[in-house]
């Protein structure tokens, strides 16, 4: 019973995934074919050097190509979609019942936290200005990383996000100028990034 959820585990989100994928390069243009098959190769052998053979790194690759795939559809059209987001958190429950590690209450708890922490931040910011400045498929991919992880990961897991992201518009800064500055980020790139180090190499403070 344990194997087949975690075969699930990996594999709904990475079916989902996959169709996400193709529906990207027939319905909105296609990303570069070679950044996307160089992603997924040194995702998976990253993978491959820091997770034990055998269910571990069956889950790891599943979450690693779902993550991937979001990150490609959030950088080119500013959404995650939920037949991605609520999968993946689904398939991390799943994951957390069958491992061994924290308790589940821990990954549940981080479910909720994650959702709720970007959600009111979302509101707040909105209450402010009056605009959206963080849409709820980054709370929704956020609770998926607790689902994941627990909720003890999740202050690393924002933290380095966070860091990737103000990275990522100094960059954007550099070589496209300051009037980049105005237009909107992806945070749900950094995020998935950031869901995928803790994943593999643990929080910053264990």
């Amino acid at each position: 019973m344990a194997a087949m959820a975690l075969a699930l585990a990996a594999a709904v989100p990475a079916g989902w995934a996959a169709r996400e994928v193709a529906r990207v390069y027939w319905e909105e243009g296609s990303p570069s074919l070679v950044a996307v098959t160089g992603g997924a190769l040194v995702m998976f052998g990253w993978a491959a050097a820091s997770t034990p053979p055998g269910v571990v790194l069956a889950l790891s690759l599943g979450l690693g190509w779902t993550l991937l795939t979001l990150a490609i559809v959030d950088a080119r059209a500013l959404r995650l979609p939920d037949k991605l987001t609520l999968p993946l958190l689904v398939a991390g429950l799943a994951a957390a019942l069958a491992l061994p590690g924290a308790p589940f209450v821990d990954h549940l708890a981080g479910a909720a936290a994650g959702y709720g922490v970007l959600a009111a931040i979302g509101w707040g910011y909105w209450r402010l200005r009056g605009q959206e400045g963080l849409g709820l498929g980054d709370a929704k991919l956020l609770a998926a990383a607790g689902a994941w992880l627990g909720w003890r990961a999740l202050p690393s897991v924002l933290i380095i996000a966070c860091l990737l992201a103000l990275a990522w518009i100094a960059i954007r800064a550099a070589v496209a100028g300051r009037a980049s500055l105005r237009r909107q980020i992806a945070f749900g790139a950094p995020l998935c990034l950031a869901i995928w180090l803790v994943w593999l190499h643990g929080p910053l403070i264990g």
